[in-house]
């Protein structure tokens, strides 16, 4: 019996190894003619619902397009939107669509569409706050109509160049108003067309979208999920990918070796930092926090983990959003250049001036020793060990967590948090107030200082632009002092392609221009 048992085994592994084979030899020879495109990224989205969702990516905006976009140089240019007229004081505005868009439902992008998309991203999208306290939306005609705000709102314009304002089609929603991933309809360039949650997204070309001449150069999309970054790099080398996003950094000059492969290179517009929460009695102190700041030597991380494929920023602002002030960033810089004499005594000076066995500071009898959040993407990890040693050299032990984006998303809002590996990015300097340090909508930080609110909700409402930069720089140099997160980097995008005749990455935001991909024949 025993004999037969391990032949069965054995039966068994066969066959699964010739089943294995099979597999990826379909895989590889199902790519053969096919016009389908495989897009290799480390996460998955929480939800492809623009409304539901605390974060985009290259797998949920395509569903979309905005009313505004941004051109290659950085203009705020017409897009669903034709034109639009700022009536008196700037707390009226008349928007005029463009009239032969259509959903991927086949309904009309039309004013009363739009006013009820609006109205349910006013009423429950966790960045409702990007449209301003609207007072009421008035459908003029077909595809016209006027929003009233109760104040001015300045970021307004270049929110509506982001997905989270872009219209859906609410009619596809059930009666509770949910149900969009069932039946999902926007009107960007992809049309969903399946979800295997944990695996992968499935579009297609939106036929009815404005493509270039000769309609889409691609006849689906597929998203494929693949945290594991040797998986993702074997995925690709085999042809299994054609898209890889993200490229881990020390693959790349292997890549480039391969004549086949294309580098594409944009700069980032998304800052790294090591944040905390505030509300902690052990980030109290300002000296604590500025400790922290002069340990970090960000040049190390980015050449260890990066391979240098990253820019160091020190103010509160990545240089490709409006407000960025090389002031404040000359004046981060040169107060929090690593120093780790000044940040010891700093921390002295705070009160921590023990230490036990282990080299950890202490203060009234307890260790400064913290948990730091990051995700699951391994460059993050890796970074995240280099902070971790940085911060040792002045006696603060930090335990890293890995936990997946959708926890860290969920949880640090309710302040579960100490420390966190995170990042943002918004073209706009209102980031400041609707996400970082804004009074009651600070989603990961929870720092508290009138000053900066009053300052941030100044310049929230200031339609003068040159007026705007100004207190926007005012409360910077007050972030810079109060040092309530730590900046880090901006990353380069960096993406690996093969088998285009045309494949292009938007300069500005760094996302796929579908419209002007298309798949070598």
């Amino acid at each position: 019996m025993m004999k037969n048992k391990f032949g069965l085994i054995s039966l068994f592994i066969v066959l699964l190894l010739v089943l294995s084979g099979c597999t990826e030899g379909e895989q590889s020879d199902s790519k053969e003619g096919s016009r389908e495109v495989v897009v290799g990224l480390v996460s998955e989205p929480d939800s492809v619902d623009i409304h539901r969702t605390s974060s985009t990516g290259e797998a949920n905006t395509p569903l979309y397009d905005t009313l505004l976009k941004q051109d290659f140089e950085g203009n705020i240019v017409p897009n669903l939107i034709a034109d639009y007229e700022i009536i008196g004081d700037g707390k009226e505005v008349i928007f005029n669509l463009k009239e032969d868009v259509k959903f991927h439902s086949g309904k009309p992008v039309n004013a009363e569409a739009v006013k009820l998309s609006f109205e349910r991203l006013v009423e429950s999208s966790p960045f409702s706050t990007n449209a301003g306290d609207i007072d009421s939306i008035e459908v003029i005609s077909e595809y016209s109509f006027k929003i009233k705000w109760k104040d001015q709102f300045a970021p307004f314009f270049i929110n509506l160049t982001t997905s989270f304002l872009a219209p859906i089609d609410v009619s596809v929603l059930d009666e509770n108003g949910e149900g969009f991933e069932k039946n999902p309809s926007g009107s960007g360039p992809l049309k969903l067309s399946k979800i295997n949650r944990g695996d992968s997204l499935v579009y297609e070309p939106y036929e009815d979208f404005n493509w270039n001449d000769g309609g889409p150069g691609f006849d689906s999309v597929n998203f494929r999920f693949i945290p594991d970054e040797e998986t993702r790099i074997l995925e690709f080398k085999k042809g299994n990918i054609d898209v890889l996003l993200n490229v881990p950094y020390q693959y790349i000059k292997d890549l480039e070796k391969d004549s086949e492969v294309t580098i594409e290179r944009v700069p980032g517009d998304v800052l790294s930092y090591l944040g905390w929460n505030n509300k902690l009695p052990i980030f109290q102190d300002v000296k604590v926090r500025q400790a922290i700041a002069m340990a970090i030597d960000r040049e190390s991380i980015i050449d260890n983990t990066l391979n240098g494929e990253a820019k160091a920023v020190f103010g509160p602002l990545p240089k490709a959003a409006f407000g960025y002030s090389e002031n404040i960033e000359t004046m981060a810089r040169d107060k929090y250049t690593r120093n780790i004499e000044q940040a010891k005594n700093l921390l002295a000076e705070a009160g921590w001036t023990e230490k036990n066995k282990d080299g950890v500071v202490m203060k009234d009898g307890k260790p400064f020793a913290v948990e730091l959040w990051v995700d699951d993407d391994p460059a993050n990890q890796r970074a995240a060990q280099v902070i971790q040693n940085q911060l040792m050299k002045i006696g603060i032990k930090i335990n890293i967590a890995v936990k997946e984006s959708a926890v860290i998303i969920e949880q640090t809002p309710k302040g579960a948090h100490q420390m966190l590996l995170w990042s943002f990015g918004w073209p706009d300097a209102d980031v400041l107030n609707f996400l970082l340090f804004g009074k009651d909508k600070s989603k990961r930080l929870h720092y508290e200082n009138e000053a900066i609110y009053s300052l941030l909700d100044k310049a929230a409402i200031e339609m003068d632009q040159d007026a705007r930069l100004k207190l926007y720089e005012e409360a910077m140099e007050m972030l810079v002092e109060e040092s309530p997160f730590v900046p880090l980097y901006v990353k380069e995008n960096i993406t690996a392609v093969r088998n285009f005749e045309s494949f292009v990455v938007h300069p500005i935001n760094g996302s796929i221009e579908w419209q002007d991909v298309k798949v070598k024949e």
